[in-house]
């Protein structure tokens, strides 16, 4: 059983949703009367990015996109690799990347940088957890659900080795398990 893989819970079911509805209220009077286009960045954003998009109470524009600078570790290599890119137009648009989470930041300042030279409007960043203790690169986001503790954690998109996804959940995963 995949719980049996975690430690303790650091953010309940309900703690997430409430924390998302927070996020999307802000987010709606942030954006009044524009559309934003949030972009979500695959894989861990897919949970938190569908959650957050049903609680903007605007019309939103949507696409994905697939980057990483982990390969299959778990720490940065900070070569960052753009593996599916958008297909919409961002110019003159007002961007909101969203993402799992902020931790070394490597790859949301190449992304932030990549996406800025298409000429949106405005970018802007919505991470669910910002993990300062593992920041590399001088990045902050503008919207940020908790401040994470520099513990690895998984469930609710985030993941280990592609395992714990789908947890309704965040929690704390058990050293043994990846080291």
């Amino acid at each position: 059983m995949m719980k049996d893989d975690i430690a303790h819970v650091l953010y309940s079911q309900e703690t997430l949703q409430n924390k998302v509805k927070e996020l999307g209220a802000r987010i709606t009077e942030e954006y009044s009367g524009r559309t934003p286009f949030l972009i979500g960045v695959l894989k861990g954003c897919f949970v938190f990015m569908a959650d957050l998009c049903r609680c903007i109470d605007l019309p939103c524009d949507i696409d994905f996109m697939a980057v990483s600078s982990y390969g299959s570790g778990t720490s940065t290599t900070g070569a960052v690799s753009i593996t599916k890119d958008l297909s919409r137009d961002i110019e003159g648009r007002d961007v909101l990347i969203v993402e799992d989470i902020l931790d070394s930041g490597v790859t949301l300042s190449y992304l932030k940088s990549y996406l800025n030279n298409r000429r949106p409007a405005s970018i802007k960043i919505c991470t669910l957890l910002d993990k300062p203790a593992r920041r590399r690169a001088d990045i902050a986001a503008d919207f940020v659900g908790f401040v994470c503790p520099d513990s690895f954690v998984v469930g609710y998109g985030l993941d280990y080795a592609e395992k714990y996804r789908n947890l309704p959940y965040i929690g704390v995963l058990k050293p043994e398990i990846y080291e």
